[in-house]
């Protein structure tokens, strides 16, 4: 037995230990970064909302700003071609009815993302407006789901006016992609066309708001 005083057991690296170190790598912070970057999309691919939000927030720092015409150019439509819309209270208006009003006109539906980044601004921007006459706000669900999206208003505490289309809408106005909004002077020519997201807020479109406001029919 005395033989065997002094030796050293060397026990085999266990394929523990081993494995182990290879499974800590994947708690390293860029693993932890591409899962969470991974889930984001997966998540801003279905839904809606965070896609909405991320635009907003791309809105702060400066992007999806409107571009305001040129006041040299003519307007894009001379002559005013009629629509109709519904409210939910059932009263129709038609654009003709509005004459001798800037018309501040928003085709949307509530699952779309740019329109849902949008509201906001449109939101402050019709506040800014309300109550002064000159300015009508039409917010047309393309879905036709007056319920839906006067809710989706209601639950944003937003005070904007949801309507339906109860006749055809000229393509001059809208061709299919949403958000598209019109702004018609008070002749009823269109003055502004813009398809896709953009902060109505933006103090350049405020000011050219009120120049068609002020300006004599």
């Amino acid at each position: 037995m005395g033989s065997f005083r002094g030796i050293v057991l060397l026990q085999p690296k266990s394929m523990t230990d081993s494995s182990k170190k290879d499974s800590s790598k994947w708690y390293d912070f860029s693993n932890i970064l591409a899962v969470i970057m991974a889930a984001f999309v997966i998540t801003m691919f279905f839904s809606p909302e965070l896609k909405g939000y991320v635009i907003q927030g791309l809105m702060k720092v400066g992007l999806y700003q409107p571009d305001i015409p040129d006041e040299s150019i003519h307007p894009k439509q001379s002559n005013m071609e009629d629509a109709a819309f519904k409210d939910q209270q059932g009263n129709t208006v038609q654009l003709s009815d509005l004459r001798g009003k800037v018309v501040f006109l928003n085709f949307w539906a509530t699952w779309c993302p740019p329109c849902i980044a949008e509201m906001p601004s449109i939101n402050k921007l019709h506040t800014k407006y309300m109550g002064n006459g000159k300015v009508a706000f039409l917010l047309v669900d393309v879905d036709g789901k007056l319920e839906l999206s006067t809710a989706f208003m209601k639950n944003r505490r937003f005070g904007l006016p949801v309507y339906v289309p109860v006749s055809s809408v000229p393509t001059a106005y809208f061709s299919g992609s949403m958000p598209t909004t019109v702004i018609l002077d008070k002749a009823g020519n269109i003055v502004y066309q813009h398809i896709g997201a953009a902060d109505y807020n933006n103090i350049k479109f405020k000011e050219f708001i009120d120049k068609l406001a002020k300006a004599k029919l």
